[in-house]
């Protein structure tokens, strides 16, 4: 059976919110349909340490050992992945990583909140004003600006107060339908797609 290891950008320097990014993405990947084979998720922190710490495992990693690296794509992606995160961050890709090791969250993991809007309105209750979210529904094709700009106008009255990633994030990862974050984000459709494949999930 193929281990699966996926190293995500998130969670800051704290021990507390690295283990809310953990649970977050763990709660998400659960509802994907993963017949029981979950990924390990390990939350590195800045975009910089994750890709560290992913070509750090990929050097020990077992010949049935999966391992992915998640970041925020930051910029619309016009290339494949490891193409664009050369041009972005400068990165190398590593020799012995595959195409589908690289995932992206496009243009930012905000952007997915935005394909399931009843639940991000749920979450923040009555005085969320969904009206001050961008309007377009191909979430990849907003800006990360205009993404976190709409979260913090459409919370400016809520009791949970203003969109924070730190206090907010995680739990809404949590709670979103990833179903519905892949059928507006064709890199999250890829996410999921690869996830089954790896696990032995169908569907």
């Amino acid at each position: 059976m193929v281990k699966v290891e996926i190293y995500v950008e998130g969670g800051g320097q704290t021990r507390a919110l690295r283990q809310k990014c953990r649970q977050g993405f763990s709660e998400f990947f659960c509802k994907v349909g993963l017949g029981g084979r979950m990924p390990s998720v390990i939350a590195s922190g800045s975009r910089q340490e994750a890709f560290k710490d992913f070509r750090t495992a990929l050097r020990t990693a077992g010949e049935r050992d999966f391992i992915a690296l998640l970041v925020d794509s930051e910029a619309l992606v016009k290339f494949d992945p490891w193409e664009h995160l050369k041009i972005w961050d400068k990165w190398d890709r590593p020799t012995d990583a595959a195409d589908e090791q690289a995932l992206l969250m496009v243009q930012c993991m905000e952007a997915w909140f935005l394909s399931d809007r009843d639940k991000l309105a749920a979450y923040f209750g009555n005085s969320f004003n969904q009206n001050a979210l961008p309007a377009r529904q191909d979430v990849e094709n907003i800006a990360k600006s205009d993404v976190l700009n709409g979260l913090q106008n459409a919370t400016r009255s809520c009791p949970k107060g203003k969109y924070d990633k730190g206090r907010h994030s995680f739990n809404i990862l949590a709670q979103i339908d990833p179903l519905k974050v892949a059928a507006a984000s064709p890199h999250a459709r890829r996410l999921v797609n690869t996830l089954r494949e790896k696990s032995g999930a169908s569907g």
